[in-house]
This record gives C-alpha cells, structure tokens and sequence, in this order.
C-alpha cells in the first residue's frame, strides 16, 4: 500500500463524528446542520481526505495515544473518498428537503446517511466503500479510474 493510506481507526473516528452530526440534523431537522455536514462531505469527496477537520483531529489527538498499525492494515483512500462522495448526496439531498419545506424527504435521506455512517463508526463496516468495490468489478475490463487522490 502506498504512504497515502489511511488508519481504519481514524475512518471509524470520523465516521462517529460524522453521526453526531446526522443525528443532530435528523433531530432538529435543519438544513444548516445539513449544508454544514455537506461541506465536509464535499472537502473530503471532491478536495482529499487531509482536509477532513476529523481526520485532523484524530492525527493530533487520538492517534498519538494509539500503538502503531501495520501497513497491511490501513486501507486505501479512494474507497473511503467515493463513500464521502455517496455521503455528499444524501447530505445535498436533506439539505434541500429541510430548506425546501419537505421534511420527509429531508428526514429519509438524514436518517439513511446516518444509518450509514453509524455502520462504519460502529462496526468499522463500510457501505460506501463496498458500493465502490462493486462498481469497480462491474467496470468494463481495461477501464481505469482516474486515481481520486
């Protein structure tokens, strides 16, 4: 694996942070807490997974404290990127119904992106990253993907 891989910890860390979130907006069902967790949906998706304050915050704070992983353990970032991406527009989605005035389709999208990063904050299982690996083995053989670092 190249340096450019990430600590599984770090993914799960951020994905708990990401659920604090969801459920904060799926609580008070505000577009703003939803356009906030877009934002970051987006950095991470569209700009890199350094720029994710959550990710920064578990580098500065929580991994320092960790014993080491071995390289055979961390995890390539496009996988873990097109689930931010998946993330993206689930987060667009309830944005748009909460400003929008149509709550249920503000509260399904909220309550399914939450679903989602609760299954990866805590049982460290990605559905995002799995939905990638399979559009991956249905791509037409000799088809690349741009590499999304």
């Amino acid at each position: 694996m190249s340096a450019g891989t990430l600590d599984p910890r770090g993914v799960r860390f951020t994905a708990a942070m990401t659920s604090a979130i969801l459920a904060l907006g799926l609580i008070t069902a505000s577009w703003r807490v939803m356009a906030a967790q877009m934002v970051l949906f987006g950095l991470c998706a569209f700009l890199g997974m350094r720029l994710n304050p959550w990710g920064f915050v578990y580098r500065q704070a929580v991994q320092p404290r960790l014993s080491p992983i071995d390289q055979a353990e961390r995890e390539e970032p496009a996988p873990v990127r097109f689930s931010q991406g998946v993330g993206f527009a689930f987060a667009l989605v309830a944005t748009i119904g909460y400003a929008a005035g149509w709550a249920t389709l503000g509260l399904v999208a909220n309550a399914l992106a939450l679903v989602a990063a609760l299954l990866n904050a805590v049982f460290g299982y990605c559905l995002g990253c799995q939905l990638y690996l399979v559009l991956r083995r249905l791509a037409p053989a000799g088809a690349s993907a741009p590499d999304p670092r």
